[in-house]
């Protein structure tokens, strides 16, 4: 008698899962374009703060040790040595700069 009943409980347990991962997926499938990772906007002629923090994937308020780090992941997966373009590159260290006040944003090559 015990068999029946834990292969019914098995088989709900294994029914309410499959139902809450259709149901993340979804959810994971239509979240709003704001979520996501990276900047996917036009360049402004002059770089602001808040350009610089949506190229770099921070806040505009992030300490300096997290755009250090922002800045080295992004540039790890946009380097030209590794394929990636030298505009991005050039683009990605003005946002640095400019996040770390070092520059007034005009300071691309390109």
């Amino acid at each position: 008698m015990e068999t029946p009943f834990m292969t019914g409980m098995v088989v709900a347990a294994a029914a309410y899962a499959g139902r809450y991962g259709i149901q993340a997926w979804q959810a994971f499938k239509a979240r709003p374009a704001g979520m996501r990772k990276f900047y996917e906007g036009e360049f402004h002629a002059t770089m602001n703060k808040r350009e610089a923090a949506l190229i770099l994937g921070v806040r505009t308020t992030t300490p300096t040790d997290k755009i250090k780090e922002a800045h080295r992941r992004v540039m790890v997966a946009n380097h030209p040595d590794a394929g990636g373009s030298h505009y991005l590159a050039s683009k990605i260290n003005e946002a640095k700069d400019m996040m770390l006040g070092k520059s007034k944003g005009s300071g691309s090559a390109f």
